[in-house]
């Protein structure tokens, strides 16, 4: 059985990491002012200059269920089964709408991955491995789905006025965080983002406490991968974190750039590592 793995841009797997895993996108849309363009049409750097320029941030609209009907109809006159991987559902009403689309298509399964940007990637990539092992649709539709509760993710931001401007942070709490230099660990837990840590000072030293404590307080790790993800990064942030994971042993170390839809919620020097953290100890 030829089987289709899907997920939204919000994925933020490299171009050769999809195409080499042969796993398929639809894209978000992302509306800068009166112009709108697909998620990866339009750079990070561009759109933190549109921020900066204008004050408010790009808007993202949800994938309707017509839009995903025909993504999986034209999947299936090539493959006999589609297994997409949603972006959380308690993120956005899009996965609600792909579990719709798929109940009405035959072979058609969705996930809710309870996750976002390389914690679906991570997802992805599991499929793949089950499909190309023989499993059929349905079955690596469950284990991805029950695997996804075993997702570490989680990022640092520096910059908390992107939270301000999407509601997620008062305007109290911006002012306090930027005069103390607070940045926070922003989490994803049963499916929704929050605010769990908070640290002090210059990234480069933040991302090696952060890569510390987060892999101390998920050490379970499988070791086989392990995604650094980032919006933009300074030179010391990409070598505290590159030192961290190799430290703790994983394998493969994939550096990954967020695309449009996280980057617009998170801004520059967002950076994270993502792995599942169901290994043995």
């Amino acid at each position: 059985m030829k089987i289709a793995i899907s997920v939204e841009s919000t994925n933020d797997l490299t171009t050769k990491m999809l195409v080499d895993n042969d796993i398929k996108v639809i894209a978000y849309n992302i509306v800068l002012g009166d112009r709108e363009f697909k998620d990866g049409e339009v750079s990070t750097e561009d759109m933190f200059k549109y921020v900066d320029e204008n004050g408010v941030l790009p808007k993202t609209n949800a994938i309707n269920e017509y839009t995903y009907t025909e993504y999986f109809e034209e999947l299936k006159k090539n493959y006999d089964a589609v297994v997409h991987i949603c972006l959380s559902s308690g993120i956005t009403s899009s996965c609600g709408n792909a579990f719709k689309a798929a109940e009405n298509l035959e072979n058609v399964y969705a996930v809710d991955s309870m996750s976002l940007s390389t914690g679906i990637g991570l997802l992805a990539l599991y499929a793949r491995e089950l499909a190309n092992a023989g499993e059929d649709a349905e079955s690596i539709a469950k284990k991805v789905q029950e695997r996804a509760y075993k997702l570490q993710v989680s990022f640092v931001v520096e910059r908390l006025d992107y939270l301000h401007k999407g509601g997620r942070c008062s305007s109290v709490a911006l002012l306090g965080a930027n005069l103390l230099k607070i940045r926070p660990r922003i989490i994803v837990k049963e499916g929704k983002m929050i605010s769990d840590k908070k640290y002090r000072g210059h990234m480069g030293s933040v991302i090696a406490k952060y890569c510390a404590e987060t892999l101390a307080e998920f050490n379970t790790p499988d070791l086989d991968k392990v995604f650094i993800t980032y919006t933009t990064a300074t030179p010391e942030m990409l070598e505290a974190a590159r030192k961290a994971v190799t430290e703790a042993g994983f394998k493969n170390i994939y550096e990954t750039k967020a695309g449009g839809t996280i980057a617009s919620h998170c801004g520059a020097n967002t950076m994270g590592i993502l792995y599942f953290n169901d290994g043995n100890k």
